[in-house]
């Protein structure tokens, strides 16, 4: 069985920091790219970065550049996603989801996905 869990969110104030982690199972982690997503209050769903660690492939949105990182640790099959100077506009449910190709983020190539974590940064 798939699953992607993700975990580390939470409620922080507005210039903290966060790092949401993205547990994978259930298929060959090496062969797949992971990207992280997010749905804020009343917005569509947005494709934030994205990792293919077989040939280090990292993507982000210009929304996030140089605030955003992410990493993973094949051995546990597991990406991470660190959250810096956040704001209110980062504000969302933070889901990953696994894809042959990070894809420019289109969704519909992702074909697993998790429940997602809620992130809330106050002003």
């Amino acid at each position: 069985e798939v699953q992607l869990v993700e975990s580390g969110g939470g409620l922080v104030q507005a210039g903290g920091s966060l790092r949401l982690s993205c547990a994978t199972s259930g298929f060959i982690f090496d062969d797949y790219a992971i990207g992280w997503f997010r749905q804020g209050p009343g917005k569509e769903r947005e494709g934030v970065s994205c990792i293919r660690s077989s040939d280090g492939i990292i993507w982000y949105a210009d929304s996030v550049k140089g605030r955003f990182t992410i990493s993973s640790d094949n051995a546990k099959s597991t990406v991470y996603l660190q959250l810096n100077s956040l704001n209110p506009e980062d504000t969302a449910v933070y889901s990953c989801a696994a894809s042959f190709t990070c894809g420019h983020f289109v969704m519909g190539l992702y074909d697993y996905w998790g429940q997602g974590t809620q992130v809330t940064v106050s002003s």
